[in-house]
């Protein structure tokens, strides 16, 4: 008798707060997957748009998008440029 084995890959979550400072912003936390990228983040909560067009930052501090998040972390997403404003 032949068993059938099937592995499967643990995945791990961890909860980050997330502050959205786009339009009307908000705050909340979400629980994202062990390994997320900064990128990953942004994509998932703001689709379509270019980061470059956003500051983004862990903790306080400005990171590179390519930075893994941990447990606990801050992420704040700021538009650089309000769509509608004059200049």
């Amino acid at each position: 008798m032949r068993l059938n084995r099937y592995f499967f890959h643990e995945r791990f979550f961890m909860r980050v707060l997330t502050i959205n400072n786009n339009g009307g912003g908000f705050a909340d936390y979400v629980e994202i997957a062990d390994g997320t990228t900064v990128a990953q983040l942004f994509e998932q909560q703001i689709s379509g748009a270019k980061p470059s067009n956003y500051l983004i930052r862990v903790n306080r501090q400005p990171c590179s998008e390519d930075q893994v998040l941990q447990p606990g972390d801050r992420i704040s997403i700021t538009p650089t440029k309000i769509e509608g404003a004059l200049g």
